[in-house]
Formats: structure tokens, C-alpha cells, sequence
């Protein structure tokens, strides 16, 4: 993604802060941290220290000076116009209790008034999404005006939808292209300080990072990134909704936290190792004033913004309260904080001749709309199968990877279509497709 001045919110151009005081994080938190970076590279000049902190070189020269006066680190040489420091004894026994206490070795953290600012600076609810945002995440979908419609209008809410509906008719691909309606970027925190606790935040894993030139006066604590979009599965535990401590002694931010700005995409809802109506439990207050409670070594309770568009995709009928049986949340207290509700059915015949189209362009195949035609009766009238919108892709993956071992062009007859069906499907060989 290119941030140009027309995608890029107000909120994005952030400042540098001018002294340590205007940091807003604990001294003492700035200082071990500093000492763990010299510590841990055995000598370092003042201005590789401040890129490793991401602070300015001003700043980072107040650090110093605080750690010599303290008689915790000294100066070992030049490198050119800087010095080049490195711990006293002292200060390598103070790093290494610093270590001992949090692991953390990285960009110096934000505190959470300024995490909080931000994260309402860049609202996902505040978003100008049109219907030429839809068309364009969509684009390589097959979807009527009618359903673009009502998740345009989700999106717009920024709170939450469900796309439920039968299998293989593309919930996922579909929620997974949801993000694809922005067109901005966010600024994510590397890590918050709080009371002293550092938080993780910026995850190289789900955070899509914009290399771009930004200035010299930019607060390098942040990083640029595109919305988030998490995407969660049947992994899903109750525990990843909470800050995860791990034996380094600082936390990394819940999968929720991770998505603010951005969209978090729970996928085959219902089939997670937690109940739909834990999840729902453990969520009732997010969805409803969102913000969201977390709990920090030693039991204090934490604030912070729950600003997410949560997209639960499912099999499940959320009028059956998700589950198959109907035995699942009746709580109407629950269900209504799901604020949009979106069937994905089945295609029509014109539908499926389109996807077919667009999957035979896409993987080199020739188009055969009277070998779709004979295909559509086949699924319907023989197999007793409806029309996925899975099965154009799938079935003509199958005639192109059999092509490739026969290392020959692949095509779009009714012999390799017979014979798609057959493995696709677990059918027994017939003469017909042998």
C-alpha cells in the first residue's frame, strides 16, 4: 500500500515528542531499557542506541547522561563524531536484573493515554466506506448487488457481522477480503508501558508494515501499518482473548487488542475448543461500549479500547443460537450485539457459469459453458448436490494438477470433468471416467 496524502488520516502524522518528559512512560523504564540494549550488544554509539530505542538522538543523549551520572554506563571510544558506550560492572549487574524482570529488547513503548488517543484518532467506525470500496475488495468474487450491499453497510458500522450459511459457499474468502475496502493506513505502537509492565502490540505476524520515507520527525515508537486483519480459527482458546505472560515477564497483546483499527475475523465459528456462548460472555462489554478489560501481573484490571470489526464466519444459524442442534444462545441480550447478520447461500446457474468463467481465466483453462451446463446437471439431478460456489476452483484445480502429471495442456471436457468429480467427490471408477 502507498500512503499518499489523500489516504493517509490526520492522525497519522505523528510527531516526535520533544524531551523524555513529554514520552509519557516511566524513567526508570526508559533507562533499563536503554542499559538492556548496551548490555545486550556489549558496546553501542549514541546513535545506533537511538534507533534501537526509536528515539531521537537528543533524547537518547538525556538517557545517557542519567546512566553515567549513575555511574551505570561510560564512554569506550568514538565511532566518528559519536561515542560509543558501553555498562560499567555496575550497570551490567542493574541490566541483567533488568532482564530478570522483563525480556523485553526493543523500541521504547508508549503509555496507554497515548495508545488510547490514538486507536480513537483512527476509529475503524469513522471510516467513509462507498459502494466502489465494496465492488473493489470483491472484485474477483461472484456476488449479488443485494449482499455487497448489506456488508457494505456492516463495514460502515464498524461493530460486528455474522456470514453464515452452508459450506463451501465462500464465507471465508469472502470475510477475508473485507479488509480490502480500506484504503488508509494506522499507526500501531511497538509496545504500551503500564505501571511499569511492558505490552507487545506490533506483530510482524498479522501486521502488514508500509516501507515508506516518513521524516526525520516522526515518532519512530510507532509503526505504519495497514488496518490489521486477524484471522483466528478452530485454535481459538478463551486464553488468547487476554494478555499472553510468557517466562521473558512482559506480555503480548490479546488477538482482539492486535486488531484494533482493523478487523478480526473469527473463522468457522462454533467449531473452537471454547463454547459460542463463553466467547460471547467474555465479549459482552466490548461489543456493547467497546472497550475492553485485561488483567495485568498482580490482578489490576487495564482499560483499552476495543475498536474492531469482528467477523464471525460460520455453518451455524445464528436463529439456532450457532449451534446445529438449537440448543445454543437463546440469550437475546447476546444476539443483538451482533449487529448484522449476512446469509451466503448457494449460487444460481448464471452464477456458477461466472465463477467457472473466472477460475478458467484465471488458471489457463478454455471456457466451456455447454461442458458447465451438462456438469450442472450432473451435480443437481445425479449427485443430489447443490451449487457451491466452491466447486468451479476445485474441480478445475483437480482437471489442472491431473494435466500436469500427464504433462499435457489441461481442458475443459466432460472425460476430465467426469474424472475431477470422481476424486473430488470419492466416487467409485466407472468405465465412463475410468
Amino acid at each position: 500500500m502507498l500512503l499518499t496524502s489523500e489516504s493517509a488520516p490526520a492522525s497519522s502524522l505523528s510527531a516526535s515528542p520533544r524531551s523524555i518528559d513529554d514520552l509519557g512512560v516511566r524513567k526508570s523504564v526508559l533507562e533499563d531499557l536503554a542499559l538492556k540494549h548496551i548490555f545486550m550488544e556489549g558496546e553501542l554509539n549514541v546513535r545506533e542506541l537511538a534507533d534501537r530505542l526509536g528515539l531521537s538522538q537528543f533524547m537518547t543523549e538525556d538517557l545517557f547522561q542519567r546512566l553515567r551520572k549513575a555511574q551505570l554506563c561510560e564512554v569506550r571510544g568514538m565511532d566518528g563524531p559519536a561515542r560509543r558506550v558501553g555498562a560499567t560492572g555496575e550497570g551490567r549487574m542493574r541490566a541483567q536484573q533488568a532482564l530478570g524482570h522483563n525480556k523485553y529488547v526493543g523500541k521504547a513503548p508508549v503509555s496507554l493515554d497515548q495508545y488510547v488517543a490514538r486507536v480513537g484518532q483512527q476509529s475503524v467506525s469513522a471510516l467513509a466506506i462507498g459502494p466502489e470500496d465494496v465492488h473493489r475488495a470483491f472484485s474477483a468474487l461472484v456476488l449479488s448487488e443485494t449482499t455487497m450491499r448489506q456488508i457494505g453497510v456492516a463495514v460502515v458500522s464498524g461493530t460486528s457481522l455474522v456470514l453464515h450459511g452452508p459450506t463451501g459457499t465462500g464465507k471465508t474468502a469472502l470475510a477475508e477480503r473485507i479488509p480490502g475496502m480500506y484504503t488508509d493506513a494506522v499507526w500501531l505502537p511497538f509496545a504500551i508501558e503500564v505501571d511499569g509492565q511492558i505490552i507487545t502490540v506490533y506483530d510482524p505476524i498479522v501486521h502488514n508494515r508500509i516501507e515508506q520515507p516518513l521524516g526525520t520527525d516522526i515518532d519512530r515508537r510507532w509503526i505504519l501499518c495497514e488496518r490489521p486483519r486477524v484471522i483466528v480459527g478452530g485454535e481459538m482458546t478463551i486464553d488468547m482473548m487476554d494478555l499472553q505472560f510468557d517466562q521473558g515477564g512482559f506480555a503480548t497483546a490479546p488477538i482482539q487488542m492486535k486488531a484494533n483499527n482493523g478487523v478480526l475475523i473469527i473463522d468457522d465459528f462454533g467449531r473452537q475448543r471454547i463454547r459460542p456462548e463463553e466467547l460471547f460472555n467474555r465479549w459482552i462489554v466490548p461489543l456493547e461500549r467497546r472497550v475492553d478489560f485485561l488483567t495485568l501481573v498482580g490482578g489490576k484490571k487495564l482499560e483499552v479500547p476495543f475498536d474492531v470489526l469482528v467477523v464471525f464466519s460460520t455453518n451455524l444459524d445464528p436463529a439456532s443460537g450457532f449451534t446445529a442442534g438449537g440448543d445454543g444462545i437463546k440469550d437475546e441480550a447476546f444476539l443483538r450485539r451482533i449487529q448484522n447478520k449476512i446469509e451466503i447461500g448457494y449460487s444460481s446457474r448464471e452464477q456458477f457459469h461466472q465463477i467457472f468463467r473466472g477460475v478458467c481465466e484465471q488458471l489457463g483453462v478454455p471456457y466451456d459453458a455447454p461442458v458447465v451446463d451438462d456438469l450442472i446437471v450432473y451435480l443437481t439431478a445425479q449427485l443430489q448436490q447443490p451449487l457451491r460456489p466452491c466447486y468451479p476452483r476445485d474441480l478445475v484445480r483437480q482437471i489442472v494438477w491431473e494435466a500436469r502429471f500427464d504433462k499435457r495442456r489441461p481442458a475443459l471436457d466432460w472425460e476430465n470433468v467426469m474424472r475431477a468429480c470422481r476424486d473430488y467427490f470419492g466416487l467409485k471408477p466407472t468405465a465412463e471416467v475410468a
